[in-house]
């Protein structure tokens, strides 16, 4: 019987061992990746806010200045650039991010431009609109990419198909803290026309203001999307980290319980070898 025992709890350590061999070789992998992905938050910072800054001139500079992509109309239907996860394994990172989205977009008609797979998989489980599911790889994200999902975003706000665009997703705040965030797009009501300190001189613009604004909007968008992506691949490879992390440690202390278990089974087996040893030297 103890024999038996044994070889189970034997069985069941080599099997511990082998998951945990798993989460540590993810852990290590979400390590490497992460390095390079907070690069990509550090240097994408910094291209948004340039351009938020000159939208923001461009608005200032000009009181009579009107754009129809800071039109406000009455919201019929709304779009969502919604980014999740490439795969599991990455605590609540997604499940956050779709329970945020689905309390953002309650009771609204909406659709969707999912960016990872578990978006595309999230929206066609709940028979959400898809716009597009091409861009079912945050990893392979590039800003061409961006650019095509900005341009996108900016002819369905101007062909009035779209009255509204979010992006949902899950900005970095540290190793340990990932949170699920909602940003609106379009129409753009973020721009400060109350800028202190302006030049009393009003700037030219070629070929106007207007034109301008116009141009530079799709672009602003897509650093938009490109600053949420990296944010967002970011946050998925730090929540891998320590979720894989704190598996390989459960794992760890699992093999230590089993081991202290197979020991005992083990001295309680000696234990009886003996005592029938005995038992049967005695009879004799």
């Amino acid at each position: 019987m103890a024999s038996g025992s044994m070889k189970e709890i034997k069985l069941r350590i080599k099997s511990v061992e082998s998951t945990m061999q798993i989460t540590k070789a993810m852990e290590l992998v979400a390590s490497s990746k992460l390095r390079k992905a907070r690069e990509r938050v550090e240097k994408a910072r910094p291209y948004f806010l340039e351009l938020h800054d000159t939208l923001s001139d461009i608005v200032a500079a000009n009181t009579d200045f009107s754009s129809e992509y800071l039109v406000q109309r009455p919201v019929k239907k709304s779009g969502y650039v919604l980014i999740a996860g490439d795969r599991g394994l990455a605590g609540g990172y997604n499940n956050n991010m779709f329970k945020f989205f689905t309390e953002h977009s309650e009771n609204k008609n909406v659709c969707v431009i999912p960016v990872g797979k578990k978006a595309v998989e999230f929206c066609k489980r709940r028979n959400i609109e898809i716009v597009t599911d091409r861009y079912a790889q945050v990893e392979d994200i590039t800003t061409s990419d961006c650019s095509d999902i900005g341009g996108m975003m900016a002819d369905l706000f101007k062909a009035g198909d779209i009255d509204e665009f979010f992006i949902g997703y899950t900005t970095f705040v540290s190793m340990l803290s990932q949170s699920p965030e909602m940003v609106q797009i379009l129409p753009i009501v973020s721009i400060d026309t109350d800028v202190e300190n302006k030049s009393a001189s009003v700037i030219e613009y070629e070929p106007g203001a207007e034109a301008l604004f116009d141009m530079i909007v799709p672009m602003y968008v897509s650093g938009m999307t490109y600053g949420a992506i990296t944010e967002s691949w970011a946050s998925e490879l730090a929540a891998r980290r320590t979720a894989m992390d704190a598996a390989s440690k459960n794992a760890k202390e699992i093999v230590a319980n089993l081991s202290l278990e197979y020991n005992r089974a083990r001295q309680a087996a000696i234990t009886q070898e003996i005592t029938e040893i005995v038992g049967g030297a005695g009879e004799g």
